[in-house]
């Protein structure tokens, strides 16, 4: 699959850990792993939640250039 996010980087860029984006979600710390090496993908709504606990803007999750 492709890289459809950036959010390993964004997480590191914030000193915030996989563990920390689970606690806040609530979600399984496995999910979120899979979110950050892209293997599956969070959905648009979970996505707005996490620029809103990053304090980023949603498109810096996301990569600029798919194709």
């Amino acid at each position: 699959m492709e890289n459809l996010n950036r959010l390993k980087a964004v997480l590191a860029d914030s000193g915030k850990t996989n563990k920390w984006l689970a606690e806040q979600l609530g979600k399984d710390p496995v999910t979120i792993s899979k979110w950050c090496t892209n293997t599956t993908q969070p959905d648009l709504l979970t996505l707005s939640k996490i620029s809103e606990l990053l304090h980023v803007n949603i498109r810096e999750i996301l990569v600029d250039q798919i194709f």
